[in-house]
């Protein structure tokens, strides 16, 4: 899980599928490797909470891509706060989940 964004209206969290170490013989991997098996149907997501609001919304499958794919188009062209508020803005609309602490 990583934080990727954070002000006083907006956080978003990219969340990563769990990856497992695999038990293989000593011999087979070099001093201080490690081989993770990531599950077969390992899907990573966003997480979106609105902080006005307190609501979230959780991007996965489809609109995880589409969303990566704004991230990828900022890392090209650094946007401004205000750019990056509005379009997480139009993300928050999908939001109905209140946030709950546990």
């Amino acid at each position: 899980m990583h934080t990727l964004y954070d002000s006083d209206t907006y956080s978003v969290t990219h969340m990563l599928a769990n990856a497992v170490a695999a038990d293989l013989p000593p011999d087979t991997l070099k001093a201080g490797e490690q081989l993770l098996i990531v599950p077969a149907l390992a899907r990573h997501g966003f997480e979106i909470v609105d902080k006005r609001t307190n609501k979230e919304v959780y991007l996965d499958g489809s609109w995880a891509e589409l969303f990566q794919q704004q991230i990828t188009a900022w890392q090209r062209k650094t946007p401004t706060q205000e750019e990056v508020e509005d379009t997480l803005e139009q993300y928050a609309e999908l939001a109905q989940n209140p946030v709950v602490i546990h």
